[in-house]
């Protein structure tokens, strides 16, 4: 087992997957990946990391990815050592690859990823509370500290309410055909 990462550029990546020795294993959440992804990548979304299982022949090159590269440097360790052998790491992750120029596998109809809408929910209740505390009156500004509050409680527990109920919007529902 290892315990590094070695970054490969995206032309890199390219040769090894089009010469059929190499794996390219996406460790972004399931929404992430359905929006857009690399064309043969497998999805293994590091939040259930250690439940998945790698079915990768052991002469087969692993590459690593995510969208910039952030998440795989910060997990570099864990990616690597369920890797026998060598474990790389497309460098830039999705973002470096398709801006070499090569294709991504994009769904249009695949809904944005919870988090940003975490994000854009959040934001919005937050800026709402506050100007309403301005506008209105200050007890508005209670809307901001509850949202600021879920959201130290999501950070420290692991657990995002906002997030869960935003899976149930209508939107964000699989479709059934």
């Amino acid at each position: 087992m290892t315990t590094a990462l070695h970054k490969l550029s995206p032309r890199n990546v390219q040769e090894r997957l089009n010469a059929g020795n190499a794996i390219l294993v996406d460790i972004r959440e399931s929404d992430e990946f359905a929006r857009s992804h690399v064309k043969g990548a497998q999805s293994s979304p590091l939040s259930i990391w250690e439940k998945a299982h790698l079915n990768v022949d052991p002469d087969t090159d692993v590459i690593f990815t995510c969208r910039s590269g952030m998440r795989t440097a910060g997990a570099c360790d864990r990616l690597a050592a369920r890797v026998k052998g060598e474990a790389y790491v497309l460098d830039g992750g999705l973002d470096g690859w398709a801006k070499a120029g090569f294709p991504v596998e994009t769904d249009a109809d695949a809904p944005m990823e919870i988090m940003r809408q975490v994000q854009i929910a959040a934001g919005s209740l937050v800026l709402f509370g506050v100007i309403l505390g301005f506008v209105l009156t200050p007890a508005w500004f209670v809307l901001s500290g509850f949202v600021g509050a879920g959201l130290v409680f999501a950070g420290v527990s692991g657990f995002c309410g906002m997030a869960r109920l935003l899976m149930l919007a209508p939107w964000n529902r699989v479709k059934t055909v």
